[in-house]
């Protein structure tokens, strides 16, 4: 029999303290064996009590979320999920997961009981006791930018899929992709709505070439970046005015994720595109993504996974490759030259 996740929970609220550890407790597999009110104490508490993972209030007014995860991720790493009621312009959530926090997510806003059955703390507290931690370590390393020249060839698009731990992930290869890249890239990044907005500003920020949110109708160029929307699944189709591609939305739903869906996007590709697309499937939980970079591989198109040493959630690439989706399992320092040798 496996023994019980222990977790500690930091929260300034006494209600979310109580609504979180009722969430954590009524599940067998997880023991809450440490509750505090700020960021120090509860970095005193992890460091003592040696938990498997600890949940912070991302926002206190005493040593808040960021102090804990540059603290534990220095002294002590350990798994960090981040509880955020952060406004989607705050790019502190980011700064956090990319100094080693597993990923985060809202804190719950309803809390009837039908809804709650859909809020997965649980399961992502679960996940994260299994993630290797060097893993986490690791994304404070990919940080540096090396910019390369190429010279064009059969590919016309890559998209990329990604889940938790794609943060990281996606930041370190699109800021490692060449300047002077001509084609365009699409990355869905499972994330709640209304902080992809701001995601994608963050990567502009950051990036040599433009990357900007999707929008309906709009023609994709080579050289930018589009970051699929939150609140809607997106496909690249052509447009029937002049046969070039463009971005639309449906309200299709797929199985394994919506808002954004990867399969949504990479089945679009592979039709508009065929075999000069690349498909790229990245860390995160479950299985979405494989099933669409299936269909690209079918379609001649060239398909990569994220390794499982550099991932920190091996589900998604695990999924892809079981499917038989994978022409090529990659690490992830080595992903944005692999990337870039393909073109």
């Amino acid at each position: 029999m496996h023994s019980k996740v222990r977790t500690v929970l930091i929260d300034d609220s006494a209600f979310m303290r109580k609504l979180i550890g009722d969430i954590l407790t009524a599940d067998e597999e997880i023991e809450l064996v440490g509750v505090a009110t700020n960021g120090l104490d509860g970095e005193k508490l992890a460091m003592k009590l040696k938990p498997d993972v600890v949940i912070t209030d991302m926002v206190m007014s005493d040593y808040d979320g960021m102090y804990v995860v540059t603290s534990l991720m220095d002294k002590q790493p350990v798994p960090i999920i981040l509880l955020s009621s952060l406004e989607k312009t705050d790019t502190r959530i980011f700064d956090a997961l990319s100094s080693g926090a597993f990923e985060f997510i809202d804190k719950p806003t309803d809390y009837r009981g039908d809804k709650m059955q859909d809020y997965h703390l649980s399961a992502l507290v679960k996940q994260a006791s299994r993630t290797d931690i060097g893993q986490l370590k690791a994304k404070r390393q990919n940080k540096n930018n090396h910019h390369h020249s190429f010279e064009s060839g059969e590919y016309e698009i890559v998209v990329i899929g990604a889940s938790t731990g794609g943060p990281g992930a996606v930041e370190h290869i699109l800021t490692n992709l060449p300047r002077n890249l001509h084609i365009p890239v699409v990355v869905v990044q499972h994330m709640p709505a209304r902080f992809i907005e701001t995601f994608a500003e963050r990567l502009n920020q950051s990036n040599t070439l433009q990357v900007k949110l999707a929008t309906k109708g709009e023609e994709l160029k080579g050289g930018v970046i589009y970051v699929a929307p939150g609140d809607t699944n997106m496909r690249i189709e052509r447009s029937v005015s002049n046969g070039a591609p463009i971005v639309t939305f449906t309200q299709r739903k797929y199985k394994e994720f919506n808002d954004p869906s990867v399969d949504c996007l990479f089945e679009s590709v592979a039709d508009t595109y065929g075999k000069h697309a690349i498909g790229v499937i990245l860390t995160g939980m479950g299985r979405d993504g494989a099933a669409g970079l299936k269909r690209i591989r079918e379609e001649g198109g060239y398909t990569i996974v994220q390794d499982e040493e550099s991932s920190v959630v091996y589900g998604m690439p695990k999924a892809a490759h079981a499917l038989g989706a994978a022409r090529q399992v990659v690490n992830l320092k080595e992903m944005p030259g692999f990337i870039t040798s393909c073109l």
